[in-house]
């Protein structure tokens, strides 16, 4: 394996936020679809039937060559099907390059089973704006970035594409109080969210919807 991708997995098997989260959800006894999965840096720590998505071709191989199930596809595209379920949709660092991440949140729900969980996890701009002079704080704004959030409109983004939101912190702790007191100065948040099976769009919302149709 090349050097610089073992360096990615060296990274995330040493990393204490990616360790938080794995023990707080068993990840390593779920069955997990990675997207945006890379080489599978995160995807060999998930449990059996996990499975890991990419578009770049030689990331696949990369996976391939360690046994894990990376395929090659985009879930932005409109024929993108997958027939299996799982137990947790793990998407980190992508949702700001998606074309269509409302559309993304709505389609994703239809591959997790019953009472599953999405951990999506996102480069936000700090609450301390001034913040953003440092190095460290400006991921956020990386020039391949399409979609740019703070903590609070990440977290309305997931909620009014259906789901609900359980918690939305840098896991940098296990302890959620020290964690949410860290949150003003984090850049990474995972939204960790279940579907809203009751979530309707507005009145407002769903005329505007008949108004496009009506222009198709």
């Amino acid at each position: 394996m090349d050097i610089s991708v073992q360096k990615r997995f060296d990274a995330v098997s040493s990393s204490k936020t990616f360790r938080n989260i794995r023990r707080r959800f068993d990840l390593e006894n779920k069955s997990v679809l990675d997207i945006g999965c890379t080489s599978g840096e995160f995807l060999t720590h998930f449990g059996p039937g996990s499975v890991g998505l990419t578009i770049i071709p030689e990331e696949s191989d990369n996976g391939r060559q360690l046994e894990l199930d990376v395929r090659v596809a985009n879930i932005e595209d409109d024929d993108f099907i997958l027939e299996e379920k799982f137990d947790v949709i793990f998407a980190n660092n992508i949702f700001e390059h998606m074309q269509l991440p409302h559309n993304f949140l709505i389609k994703i729900k239809s591959f997790l089973k019953p009472k599953g969980l999405l951990i999506l996890g996102v480069p936000c701009i700090p609450t301390l704006s001034p913040l953003m002079r440092l190095n460290k704080f400006r991921g956020a704004l990386a020039s391949l970035h399409i979609n740019f959030f703070t903590r609070a409109t990440l977290i309305k983004t997931v909620e009014y594409a259906g789901w609900k939101v359980e918690e939305a912190r840098g896991f940098r702790f296990l302890n959620k109080m020290i964690d949410y007191l860290l949150n003003p100065i984090y850049p990474h948040f995972y939204v960790v969210a279940r579907p809203d099976n009751e979530f309707r769009y507005s009145e407002k919302r769903m005329k505007e919807l008949k108004g496009y149709k009506k222009h198709e």
